[in-house]
C-alpha cells in the first residue's frame, strides 16, 4: 500500500533542477499544479521551450547554472524544502563528454553542498540510472537495490551517476536530518522522449551484436514522470529501481517495431548504425554497446512495497507505444515477420 502524503510529507517550497529536460520541466508543471505546494522554482542554464514553459504555469523559471555558487543563494532565499535534482545527463542524444561529466559530477557536488549547508533543505531526490549496475555476462537475472555492478561502469553516464550516488549518500551521512531518495530509472522510452535507445530502434536496418540475445526492460515516459512525482511528494529514504514488469528481448522489440535487425560483429555496429540514421542522435557508445549485448534487468519489488508506485505500462506495452505513437512507419509488420518465420521452419522441415 502507498504511503499517504499529508500536511506532514508534501512540500512547501521545492526547487527542481533540469527544468528544461522532459522529466525536469514536465515535474514542474505537474507540482505547479498542485495547490498543496506554496512555491515552485524550475532551474536550469537553459531556458526552456515555450510550451513547456506554459505549462510550468505559476513556476518562477531561474536561469543558473548549478556549478556556481548561485544554487546555494537561491535555496537559502527562498528557504527551499525539498529539492529534486533532475539535472543528471543520462538520456539526452547527446554524446558523453568531458563537458557533460563536468556538469553531472561538480553540479551534483554543488547541490549536495548547497542542501547540506542549508537548515530549511529536508529532502533531496536524486534521478540517477540503471546504468550504474553496468551489463556484462555475469549479471543476475535480476538486479535489485542492493547489488553492485558485476563490471562496475569505468566511464560514461554509469560513472558519472555512481560519483554522484556517492555524494547524495555523503550527504545523508553528514545530515541525517535529510531524506535522501535515489531513483535508478530503467531505459525510458516513450513518443515525446528523445533518446539514443529510441533512435536506435527508429533506424531502418537496426544492427545486432552477433551471437548475443539481450534481455531488456523499457520504462514508459510517462511513468518516469509520474514516479518522480510520487517520489517528490513524499516517499521514504532510500534507493529505488525504477522500472517496469516483463522483459523482451531485442530481437523481439526490433521485430514489433518492424525494422531489420542485421547481426553483424560488435565493432560494426556503431559504424552501420550512422549509415541509416544521423549518427549523433543514434551512435552508440561504450556502455550502451554492453546494453545491447548483455541486457539488464531491475527487479522492482521495493517501488511496489515501500514507494506504492505502480507503473501503467509493462514493457511490451512500452514498446509497442512507443511504435504506435513515435516511431516511423514500419518497413516489415510483425505480420509479415511471422509469416516469413513460418515459411523457414516449414522449408527446413520440408529438407529434413
Amino acid at each position: 500500500m502507498a504511503p499517504d502524503t499529508d500536511e506532514k510529507t508534501t512540500p512547501r517550497v521545492v526547487l527542481v533542477t533540469g527544468a528544461s529536460t522532459f522529466l525536469g520541466g514536465n515535474l514542474v508543471a505537474r507540482l505547479a499544479a498542485n495547490p498543496d505546494i506554496e512555491k515552485v522554482l524550475a532551474v536550469d542554464s537553459r531556458v526552456p521551450g515555450k510550451a513547456l514553459l506554459r505549462r510550468m504555469g505559476r513556476a518562477e523559471f531561474l536561469r543558473l547554472d548549478i556549478r556556481r555558487p548561485a544554487i546555494a543563494k537561491t535555496i537559502a532565499a527562498h528557504e527551499v524544502d525539498t529539492v529534486v535534482h533532475a539535472a543528471t545527463s543520462v538520456m539526452d542524444l547527446a554524446a558523453h563528454s568531458a563537458a557533460i561529466k563536468e556538469f553531472n559530477v561538480v553540479g551534483a557536488m554543488q547541490v549536495c553542498a548547497a542542501c547540506q549547508r542549508s537548515p530549511s533543505v529536508k529532502r533531496l531526490v536524486l534521478r540517477s540510472t540503471a546504468m550504474v549496475y553496468g551489463s556484462s555476462s555475469k549479471d543476475p537475472a535480476y538486479f535489485s537495490e542492493g547489488d553492485r555492478a558485476v563490471r562496475e561502469p569505468r566511464n560514461g553516464y554509469g560513472r558519472d551517476l555512481l560519483d554522484v550516488e556517492g555524494y547524495a549518500r555523503g550527504l545523508a551521512r553528514r545530515r541525517p536530518d535529510i531524506d535522501v531518495t535515489i531513483a535508478r530509472y530503467q531505459a525510458i522510452l516513450g513518443p515525446r522522449m528523445q533518446t539514443r535507445m529510441g533512435a536506435y530502434l527508429s533506424t531502418p536496418v537496426v544492427p545486432t551484436v552477433l551471437g548475443y540475445q539481450p534481455r531488456l526492460q523499457f520504462l514508459h515516459e510517462e511513468d518516469a514522470l509520474a514516479s518522480l512525482e510520487r517520489i517528490t511528494l513524499g516517499a521514504p529514504a532510500g534507493t529505488y529501481n525504477i522500472a517496469a514488469d516483463g522483459v523482451i528481448t531485442l530481437t523481439q522489440a526490433i521485430r514489433r517495431a518492424g525494422r531489420i535487425e542485421l547481426p553483424v560483429p560488435s565493432g560494426l555496429v556503431t559504424p552501420i548504425v550512422g549509415v541509416f540514421a544521423d549518427v549523433r542522435s543514434a551512435r552508440l557508445r561504450s556502455s550502451q554497446m554492453d546494453w545491447v549485448t548483455y541486457g539488464r534487468v531491475l527487479d522492482n519489488t521495493r517501488m511496489r512495497t515501500e514507494l506504492g508506485f505502480e507503473p501503467r505500462f509493462t514493457t511490451s506495452e512500452t514498446v509497442d507505444d512507443f511504435i504506435e505513437r513515435g516511431a516511423s512507419d514500419m518497413l516489415i509488420s510483425p505480420q509479415r515477420w511471422h509469416d516469413l518465420e513460418q515459411r523457414v521452419v516449414s522449408a527446413a522441415h520440408q529438407l529434413l
